[in-house]
């Protein structure tokens, strides 16, 4: 198993960003993206603002393990706001198209009370397979 980790990023405590395994292919394991940038800082209140630096994390991390959206079997959303993200959705929509292009995984939205950082309005945890060959 090896962690990724981008060199540029600030090393997390407690948990790590993502993993990659292999068997028959590479299975990508990536938890807790959040819509903080690579300071740790949130863009207050702009819930699509953070889908876009959730999901480029997600991408960056993808790349680290040389794949892609396109790879990604299963995206799980957590969202803090249900008016928020409904409020939001065509900017949401926007932002898909420009970090995931066409990759439409299967994915599961949930609404929670509450993230780890009282700022973060969503996160992402998403399992990613790159067959072999």
């Amino acid at each position: 198993m090896r962690i990724l980790q981008p060199d540029d990023w600030q090393r997390p405590r407690g948990f790590s960003h993502g993993v990659e395994f292999s068997a028959d292919g590479r299975w990508i394991v990536l938890a807790g993206q959040t819509g903080a940038d690579v300071t740790g800082a949130y863009e207050a209140g702009n819930l699509a603002g953070q889908v876009h630096v959730a999901l480029g994390r997600v991408v960056r991390l993808l790349r680290e393990a040389s794949a892609g959206p396109e790879h990604i079997v299963r995206l799980t959303w957590y969202l803090t706001s249900r008016s928020d993200y409904e409020a939001s959705g065509p900017a949401i929509a926007a932002v898909w198209r420009d970090t995931m292009g066409r990759a439409y995984p299967p994915s599961t939205l949930l609404y929670v009370s509450g993230l780890v950082d009282p700022l973060a309005m969503v996160e992402f945890d998403v399992t990613a397979f790159v067959p072999n060959g």
